[in-house]
């Protein structure tokens, strides 16, 4: 454990967080990708089925269900409870473009040929894209609220920081997971654009909107 991955894990958090709290005050999913947030769902659950056969620490299984708990209460929300604001005139990715990819992937390129192996080499791939219907809305409505960006970019910083986490790793652990930084690094590269897009416009028009108060 250190400081790189600990604060990796808080970004992640505080993104489930963010959009949770989004949707609830505002009774509204408007905005979300509700194809994400499966894709989402589905990671966490085939990457933490060892949560029912093994116990590494607390702090392992604390986050494990709290990030199984917030994307299946995301989906709850944004599938049942909220459904008639969920946009899906925009929300139009298809996802069995990325989950089938995910799957052959898995079993082509593993550590090894087991079922909870190939579950969690999925569950890396498919994390890799699971961002890309979001970016896709995104790309279609041409903008978003200040919150939802708020999330993407804590969400984008987890995988950023993550980075670091493996860099840390190699050096003091001679650790390296080839597939976990090649979808890590992916899934950042997915990220970039929104990141130019966070700074220039929700940092900018916060300091205008400061300026003029």
């Amino acid at each position: 454990m250190n400081l790189f991955r600990i604060t990796a894990d808080v970004a992640h958090a505080v993104a489930i967080v963010i959009l949770l709290l989004k949707i609830w005050k505002s009774r509204s999913c408007e905005g979300i990708s509700g194809r994400s947030q499966i894709l989402f769902a589905i990671t966490f659950f085939t990457r933490y089925l060892d949560l029912f056969t093994s116990f590494y620490s607390l702090y392992n299984t604390v986050m494990k269900v709290l990030f199984l708990a917030g994307s299946i209460g995301t989906v709850y929300l944004m599938w049942v409870k909220f459904k008639a604001t969920y946009d899906r005139n925009n929300d139009t990715f298809r996802i069995e473009f990325l989950v089938i990819p995910s799957i052959i992937l898995a079993l082509i390129i593993n550590h090894e040929f087991m079922f909870m192996e190939v579950m969690w080499t999925f569950s890396i791939y498919l994390e890799a894209v699971a961002i890309m219907p979001q970016l896709f809305m995104l790309s279609r409505t041409g903008n978003a609220e200040t919150i939802t960006a708020h999330y993407l970019f804590a969400l984008g910083s987890y995988r950023f920081l993550y980075i670091f986490n493996w860099v840390y790793r190699y050096y003091t652990e001679s650790f390296f997971d080839p597939i976990a930084v090649v979808a890590g690094i992916v899934q950042t590269v997915l990220y970039a654009d929104f990141f130019y897009l966070y700074i220039t416009r929700v940092i900018q028009s916060n300091r205008q909107f400061e300026m003029s108060a």
